[in-house]
């Protein structure tokens, strides 16, 4: 049985107190994003993918996620966990010299649910259309998703791979971007604007959704079945998240100064103290 939303709620304030916890531990790695994707990463894993038990690379006869925008890991590294792909107590090496925890994903380092290696931005969206294409030679018809930061979409690859998923009819799979408007040096319109990247997908013969509240499960969960119910039409379907970079740490909220720092002692009991639920288990 799916869990409920005050679960899935509960379970987003767990994965909140994990990413804090994580970067505090060693004074580096990116709250920002990755508290702002808490609740996509949650939804998508908790209640829309269908996932096979464990973990094996091919995932074949199942739902399967790349995370392109590598730098979010901390959020990443702890819906994993508590999806039951690895040890939560693991996420305590987060970082740290050997531990299969770094910064930024890597298959080598044999750690479950980790797909493809993502600290170079721009790379994920190829992969994932591989991915696609694999499934539909081999007669299966789950889907394949991945998430992309905004900023991220300034790498040129992304462009030639959406290009190559409409004309190939990609239509098994469903790229999210998280539309926070931020990126490390500044927001993304001073940084290199963008315009609309809704217009930009549609020129590039995708099919395109919003979800406005980028931060909501029960918004996200709505849309994400909306973008599942788009897919085997003959187009890649484009998800724009609205989120919010540092979502549920008031300081850390409609600035990009947290999309690379850690918080200290005196910040870390502030942001945990505004994310406390009953039943808590931190690792």
């Amino acid at each position: 049985m799916k869990p409920n939303t005050q679960q899935l709620n509960n379970l987003t304030i767990q994965v909140r107190r994990d990413i804090l916890r994580m970067v505090h531990a060693v004074n580096s790695g990116h709250p920002g994003g990755s508290l702002g994707c808490a609740e996509f990463l949650v939804a998508l894993y908790q209640n829309l993918m269908d996932r096979k038990p464990g973990f094996d690379m091919d995932g074949k006869n199942e739902d399967i996620f790349f995370l392109s925008n590598g730098h979010i890991s901390p959020v990443f590294y702890s819906v994993l966990a508590r999806s039951g792909y690895f040890p939560v107590s693991e996420l305590a090496t987060f970082r740290h010299i050997n531990s299969r925890l770094q910064g930024h994903p890597t298959t080598h380092e044999g750690l479950p649910g980790i797909r493809m290696a993502s600290g170079s931005l721009g790379q994920g969206m190829s992969v994932a259309i591989g991915a696609a294409l694999t499934k539909k030679l081999n007669k299966d018809s789950h889907l394949v998703y991945s998430l992309h930061g905004d900023g991220e979409l300034q790498e040129g690859q992304n462009w030639e791979a959406m290009m190559y998923a409409s004309a190939y009819k990609v239509d098994n799979y469903i790229a999210a971007i998280d539309l926070n408007g931020k990126q490390i040096d500044g927001p993304t319109d001073e940084v290199l604007n963008m315009g609309s990247i809704r217009a930009k997908f549609e020129a590039f013969g995708w099919d395109v959704l919003d979800i406005e509240k980028g931060n909501d499960i029960e918004a996200i969960i709505a849309g994400m079945t909306d973008a599942k119910s788009r897919t085997g039409k003959g187009k890649p379907v484009c998800v724009l998240l609205h989120t919010e970079m540092g979502n549920g740490v008031d300081y850390m909220m409609y600035s990009h100064a947290w999309h690379g720092k850690a918080p200290n002692d005196e910040q870390l009991a502030n942001a945990l103290a505004q994310n406390y639920c009953e039943g808590e288990s931190d690792y």
